[in-house]
């Protein structure tokens, strides 16, 4: 399947424009993973925030928009597409990032651990 030119563009932007959430987590703990991890990965119709290949594994950084009923419909049907192609979705608040990195980090580290072949 070829990727949409606009979704590419969309995902350089991510990268470049990255939250101080997705920062934080890239720069503190996923560039330097022993496991390649990739960041604003497209994935079938989406662009998700992380992705390790490896492991299956799309990592999600939430903020307020996520949890709005709209956003939390959209997040759903996501969640299950993106489950359907075999893959595991674990999502983290924003706060959680903010107020508890190095527990973020270690479940992470476990996930991935345990979903490695």
């Amino acid at each position: 399947m070829r990727k949409k030119p606009l979704l590419v563009e969309a995902a350089r932007m991510l990268r470049k424009e990255m939250t101080p959430q997705e920062k934080h987590l890239w720069f503190g703990f996923l560039r330097n993973y022993p496991v390649k991890i990739y960041r604003q990965k497209i994935m079938n119709n989406f662009i998700v925030d992380f992705y390790c290949a490896k492991a299956r594994l799309v990592i999600e950084l939430d903020g307020s928009q996520h949890y709005t009923e709209d956003g939390l419909a959209h997040d759903i049907e996501r969640t299950n597409i993106l489950n359907a192609l075999g893959l595991m979705v674990v999502r983290f608040p924003n706060t959680e990032i903010d107020n508890n990195f190095p527990s973020v980090c270690n479940k992470i580290d476990n996930i991935i651990k345990s979903r490695l072949p």
